[in-house]
């Protein structure tokens, strides 16, 4: 683990050592042989105070290199300073912005998911609706038959009652015939009788015979009357059992009337249906279009978190050419150091 501060004698030491190994001592390489402890502007001043000192110390002589050097060293500090703001910046910039869209992306997520239960609720829905919606129509095509049979009934039974009043119409037209004739015969036979008593005595006899015939004939006319009279109850009897049957009839139209208007209330619910599977099937069109929507946000938002990454790739392609940059003109100082020697030498 890096210690929280260095010394000034630590800073010299290692550069002391660096210079020694033929390196050129850069903050960057104090900073290595301090085991990567110390904040490089603390090393660049301490290292800006040993020159100065060591200046002082050999008078106010320094050659060109040296000021080169230096100069080239604060650069070089300065930028690689500037490089890793930039880059802890832009680090953080899409740390930021990598949670921001991860969080966008999982409520995204959530929302989604909810969309789809709500899809899938509102599917199942839809086919419940469905199968009521046959049901009913099964239903009622089942009454609409039922009623079809029903009327052809009813128009049978209505034929056979007007066959029965037309024979029961006859009848009693029969019946009448039957008292008019029979009224005829008792007036006749009356004026019989009060010619035969207007006639002589002698007469009895063809008038007695005749009365028998009369009454033999009135016999055979009273046993027609009483057979028409049984003809008649009976036809009355099944004329009442007709009217009973029309009756339940009517009856039974009046059920099958309500069994109507119940199919009807039936027919309207299954309007209402059909107007809220419509509905749904609207609601459920919104909903694939928020759910397609989302989706495309979530591409959005994917495509803008490679964005920051190839952003985050980039300053550090330019960290690592900055880094080469100095690399590169390590060597050269490491030349001026050299030449300043010989002429040094030269000198002497």
């Amino acid at each position: 683990m890096a210690r929280g501060g260095v010394y000034k004698s630590d800073v010299q030491k290692a550069r002391d050592s660096l210079r020694a190994q033929g390196k050129h001592p850069s903050v960057d390489a104090v900073r290595v042989a301090l085991g990567n402890t110390g904040s490089k502007t603390t090393i660049h001043r301490y290292l800006k105070e040993l020159e100065e000192e060591e200046g002082q110390g050999l008078g106010a002589k320094v050659a060109v290199s040296e000021a080169l050097q230096d100069l080239v060293g604060r650069l070089a500090a300065r930028l690689h300073e500037e490089a890793e703001t930039v880059v802890t910046e832009a680090q953080q910039r899409f740390a930021a912005q990598l949670q921001e869209r991860n969080d966008v992306l999982e409520q995204a997520r959530q929302e989604a998911i909810a969309l789809s239960n709500q899809l899938q609720r509102t599917e199942a829905a839809l086919h419940e609706e469905r199968t009521v919606h046959a049901s009913a129509q099964q239903s009622l095509a089942e009454r609409v038959t039922e009623i079809a049979q029903l009327s052809e009934r009813i128009a049978g039974l209505t034929a056979r009652v007007a066959e029965h009043e037309a024979h029961a119409e006859s009848l009693e037209e029969k019946h009448a015939h039957a008292r008019e004739a029979l009224e005829h015969y008792r007036t006749s036979v009356k004026e019989q009788r009060e010619q035969e008593q207007r006639r002589h005595e002698h007469q009895v006899q063809e008038l007695q015979v005749a009365l028998r015939q009369a009454n033999e004939a009135l016999t055979t006319k009273n046993h027609e009357l009483l057979r028409l009279n049984r003809d008649n109850s009976q036809w009355l009897e099944r004329h009442g059992r007709l009217e009973r049957e029309l009756g339940e009839v009517r009856r039974g139209i009046e059920a099958q009337q309500n069994e109507l208007d119940a199919l009807r209330l039936t027919a309207a619910e299954h309007q209402a249906l059909q107007g809220r599977w419509a509905e749904d099937t609207q609601t459920l069109e919104r909903m694939r279009a928020e759910l397609a929507s989302v989706r495309v946000e979530a591409s959005k938002e994917r495509e803008r978190r490679e964005q920051a990454e190839a952003d985050a790739l980039r300053a550090g392609v330019r960290l690592e050419t900055l880094e080469q940059l100095l690399t590169q003109l390590k060597p050269d100082q490491s030349a001026d150091d050299a030449a300043s020697g010989e002429k040094a030498r030269g000198h002497r």
